[in-house]
C-alpha cells in the first residue's frame, strides 16, 4: 500500500513510519519538525538523543535498502498539503500531524489557541484534500481515550446504544474531555464523522490510550534510528516519568490519590494496530472508531510497579504525593471496551517485568541528559499563565504555522534549496510512478 504518514518525525509517528516501510508498504513522511521546536520552546531535550530526521532516513535506507520519502510542510498550508495528497496518492494517510498534549494546551491562551487552530484546521484541510484528490483514500488518525473522560458507566468503542421515551437509536458515545487539547480532538471526531457522512469518505478514529516504551524491531536496529523518550511534565507520559525519576533518586511524582486510571498500551502495539486499520479498511462513507489499548492501570500501580522493580536493580524509590495541577477525578470508575482490534488480530504485549527492566535500563543509560527540575508541575488547569522560565517570544510565534527553522536547515542539507514547502512537493512529484 502506500501510505502516508503525517507527522512522521515524531514519537508514534517515527515508530509507525518504519514499521509500515518495513512490513512492504511504500511510506512517505510529511512533517514541518514543529515538535523539535516545541523542544527548544519548553527548554527540554528527549532522553535519547534523536538524530535529524535526513540522518534516521539515510540510515534506514542503508540498512534495509528500502525508502521513505519526505515532505517537508504544514499541515496548515492548504497548497503544500494538497499538492502533496496529489503527489502521493495515498492509499491510507495515518494521521499524528497534531499537538498532541493536555498539559501544552493548558499553559495559557495563546498555547490554547494554537492547539485548537492547529489540530483542528489541519483535520479540516485535511479533508478537504482527501476529497478533491483521493476521495477513495482510508484516512486513520490518532484519536484519544481522554475524549471519553472518566464517566461512571462503561466506555463503548466510539458508539452507545440509547433508549429514551419508547424509542432506541444509536449514537456517537458522550464526549467529555478534560482540557483544550482533548476538545480539539472531539472537534476533529466530529469533522470526520461529517465528512464521512456528506462526502463519502472512509475514516477510522483510533482513540489511543497511553503509549509507553521506545523500541520496536525496526528502532532496534541501529542506534541512529532510535526513537523519542519524552519525560518533562509537559510532553512526558506518567510511566516515563517515573523510570527516569527512579533512574536520578527522585521521588515519583502522583499527582494526588493517584487513582486517575486509564488504558496503556506498548508502542509495538501501536503500529501494529495502525497496520490493521490499514489492511481493513472502513467502508465507503463510514466512520468507525476502535479504542487502541491494551491495558488499565491507575497512576499509583504503576508507581508501586516501577518501585518493585527499582529494588531489583538496587534503587531506593520513593513516591510522593503531589496536588495535582489538573482538574480531574483522583479517584474513579473506569472500564472501557477495546475488543475490535483483538477481533482483527492484535495480539498484545502486556507490561511485564521484563519491559519495566528495559524502560528502567534506558533511563539509567542517558541519566547524564536527565534535567530533574523538568518533571515537576508548572502548568495548572485552574491558572491558565505562562510562568515558565524557558518561553521565548520567538518559540511561541514560530508556533503559528508554517516551516520552522529546523525544516529550512533539513532542506539545505539535503541540496534542494527547499526554503518554502511547495518545493518540497515539486522535489517528490514522482513518488507515486516509482
Amino acid at each position: 500500500m502506500r501510505i502516508a504518514v503525517l507527522g512522521g518525525d515524531g514519537y508514534c509517528g517515527w515508530a509507525t513510519a518504519l514499521y509500515l516501510s518495513n512490513r512492504g508498504h511504500q511510506v512517505a513522511i510529511v512533517d514541518n519538525f514543529i515538535r523539535r521546536q516545541w523542544d527548544f520552546e519548553l527548554g527540554v531535550q528527549t532522553l535519547t538523543p534523536i538524530r535529524p530526521l535526513s540522518d534516521r532516513l539515510k540510515i534506514w535506507q542503508e540498512l534495509t535498502g528500502k525508502q521513505i520519502d519526505l515532505f517537508v510542510g504544514d499541515v496548515m498550508d492548504y497548497d503544500f498539503l494538497s499538492t502533496t495528497i496529489k503527489a502521493i496518492e495515498p492509499d491510507a494517510v495515518v494521521h499524528f500531524a497534531e499537538q498532541r498534549a493536555a498539559p501544552y494546551s493548558m499553559i495559557d491562551r495563546k498555547h490554547a489557541v494554537f492547539t485548537q487552530v492547529n489540530n483542528v484546521v489541519g483535520t479540516l484541510n485535511l479533508l478537504f484534500a482527501l476529497r478533491e484528490f483521493q476521495p477513495d483514500c482510508h484516512l486513520i488518525k490518532l484519536g484519544t481515550m481522554g475524549e471519553y473522560g472518566t464517566p461512571n458507566i462503561d466506555i463503548e468503542e466510539g458508539y452507545i446504544t440509547i433508549e429514551h421515551n419508547g424509542r432506541t437509536d444509536t449514537v456517537p458515545y458522550p464526549k467529555q474531555p478534560g482540557s483544550f487539547y482533548h476538545l480539539s480532538k472531539v472537534h476533529d471526531s466530529h469533522n470526520i464523522m461529517f465528512t464521512c457522512k456528506i462526502w463519502g469518505l472512509r475514516a477510522t478514529d483510533l482513540n489511543q490510550g497511553v503509549v509507553y516504551g521506545t523500541m520496536t524491531d525496526e528502532v532496534g536496529m541501529d542506534e541512529g534510528l532510535i526513537n523519542r523518550f519524552d519525560y518533562d511534565e509537559v510532553f512526558g507520559t506518567v510511566l516515563n516519568r517515573f523510570c527516569v525519576q527512579a533512574a536520578i533518586g527522585t521521588p515519583l511524582t502522583v499527582y494526588g490519590k493517584g487513582g486517575q486510571t486509564r488504558g496503556f498500551l506498548d508502542i509495538r502495539d501501536t503500529v501494529r494496530c495502525v497496520e490493521i486499520a490499514c489492511l481493513n479498511p472502513a467502508a465507503k462513507g463510514e466512520f468507525r472508531v476502535f479504542n487502541q489499548f491494551t491495558e488499565q492501570f491507575s497512576v499509583l500501580d504503576l508507581a508501586r510497579m516501577v518501585k518493585v522493580e527499582g529494588k531489583k536493580l538496587g534503587l531506593a524509590v520513593e513516591v510522593n504525593h503531589i496536588p495535582d495541577p489538573r482538574v480531574e477525578a483522583e479517584e474513579h470508575y473506569y472500564n472501557a471496551k477495546h475488543s475490535k482490534l483483538i477481533e482483527l488480530g492484535l495480539q498484545p504485549h502486556l507490561l511485564s517485568d521484563s519491559l519495566l527492566d528495559s524502560l528502567m535500563n534506558i533511563a539509567l543509560k542517558y541519566r547524564d541528559r536527565i534535567d530533574s527540575s523538568m518533571m515537576m508541575p508548572q502548568v495548572n488547569w485552574r491558572q491558565a499563565r505562562n510562568d515558565r522560565q524557558f518561553q521565548t517570544g520567538a518559540a511561541v510565534a514560530a508556533t503559528s504555522g508554517g516551516a520552522h527553522l529546523e525544516a529550512v536547515a533539513v532542506g539545505a542539507e539535503k541540496g534542494n534549496g527547499n526554503r518554502h514547502p511547495a518545493k518540497a512537493t515539486k522535489r517528490s512529484a514522482a513518488y507515486s510512478k516509482r
